[in-house]
């Protein structure tokens, strides 16, 4: 019963310390948890079988964490959970360079101060005015695009 009792604390003592590389870096819970383990299972193997049995488990101790850390902290270990595929998509909406060009002309929607709704073609776009102000339901044509923003000036006929 002893023997099986210091085998599982070997054991937990290598999950705390893999824990502790990989999951929670830095001195925590799963080190603290880990040498607890290993110290209870190292003293009840000399305390219950013998010296023999206590230098056994010492060792085996150290050459299990030596594995345990050499093998966690490997990068090709953890490839194999990585994610491996590319992701093609965006959030950001299509361009509206797309659909429009420089001397297109609309109205706008709401009041651009400077930004605000414009429509063009039918179609509702996020528009930044190039004067300060343009109110509602005022004529505009498209002058350039920034960052996914069409660029408008008010028309003046």
């Amino acid at each position: 019963m002893e023997l099986l009792l210091i085998i599982a604390l070997i054991l937990f003592g290598v999950l705390f310390l893999v824990a502790e590389l990989v999951l929670l870096p830095g001195v925590s819970v799963g080190g603290i948890l880990s040498l607890i383990c290993f110290g209870s299972s190292i003293y009840m193997a000399f305390h219950e079988l013998g010296t023999e049995a206590g230098i056994t488990a010492t060792l085996v101790c150290l050459v299990l964490a030596a594995a345990a850390t050499v093998l966690s902290l490997r990068s090709k270990t953890w490839q194999r959970f990585s994610l491996r595929q590319k992701i093609a998509s965006s959030s950001m909406p299509a361009p509206a360079e797309e659909n429009i060009r420089p001397g297109d002309r609309g109205v706008t929607l709401s009041r651009l101060a400077p930004a605000g709704k414009i429509e063009i073609q039918g179609r509702i776009y996020e528009a930044r005015s190039l004067d300060s102000y343009v109110d509602p339901r005022t004529p505009v044509e498209v002058v350039g695009f920034e960052n996914f923003t069409i660029i408008v000036k008010t028309v003046t006929e």
